[in-house]
């Protein structure tokens, strides 16, 4: 398997017009359906980086745990609480187990209460770049043309502006860049963190408990 660093330079190299051709080929336009701000049978895992997380609170005036939640894989349940180490953030999601910022219109549409700050992950949905070390959101791949990936979206197979293209493109590539210095970061920084009783969250700024403050043995 490849370096990270080996993959985030591939990342790097990606051509934003073949990017762009691709998902022009597959075709997309958003419905508003809103499955994938939903958690249905799983709760939604949308990851997100922690300047993303400041970003929303700077937008919405909630704390942190109210925008992010630890990831959820590698933590393990007890009555008192989950414990345990993982590596990085989620959007929080209510009690539905569907992202916290989301809401259904009157009309039954989906409605992003964070569209303009959204984090990366939500801006290139369903795309994502088949690169070793970047992450896939949810639902199955089901469609591929050249470096981009398709998953799960009724909204798939839809006429697309080339302009429109282009940003989904642009913005496709440095989402892959980002996870890439993001994972690169994460390992450089990780240390082996006893968490017994409580949950410890490795990003690539440290160590942090669930509120976003930094993790001190």
């Amino acid at each position: 398997m490849d370096s990270l660093e080996t993959e985030l330079d591939r990342a790097k190299a990606l051509q934003v017009e073949e990017l762009a051709d691709a998902i022009e080929a597959i075709g997309f336009e958003c419905t508003r359906c809103g499955a994938c701000c939903r958690g249905d049978e799983d709760d939604h895992t949308a990851t997100v980086f922690p300047d993303e997380i400041r970003d929303l609170q700077a937008a919405t005036d909630r704390a942190w745990r109210d925008v992010a939640r630890p990831m959820p894989y590698g933590l393990r349940d007890r009555p008192d609480g989950p414990t345990g180490e993982t590596f990085e953030w989620a959007l929080q999601v209510d009690d539905c187990g569907d992202c916290t910022f989301y809401e259904e219109a009157p009309d039954g549409t989906g409605v992003c209460t964070v569209h303009e700050d959204r984090p990366l992950v939500c801006q290139t949905y369903p795309f994502s770049v088949a690169i070793g070390g970047t992450t896939q959101p949810m639902g199955g791949v089901v469609e591929e043309a050249g470096p981009v990936r398709a998953h799960e979206c009724e909204g798939l197979g839809r006429a697309i502006d080339r302009a429109d293209a282009e940003a989904m493109a642009a913005t496709l590539k440095a989402r892959a860049v980002r996870e890439l210095e993001e994972a690169i970061a994460v390992r450089d920084n990780y240390t082996p963190t006893r968490a017994e009783g409580s949950v410890v969250v490795h990003d690539s700024e440290g160590q942090k408990r669930p509120d976003g403050t930094a993790y001190e043995e």
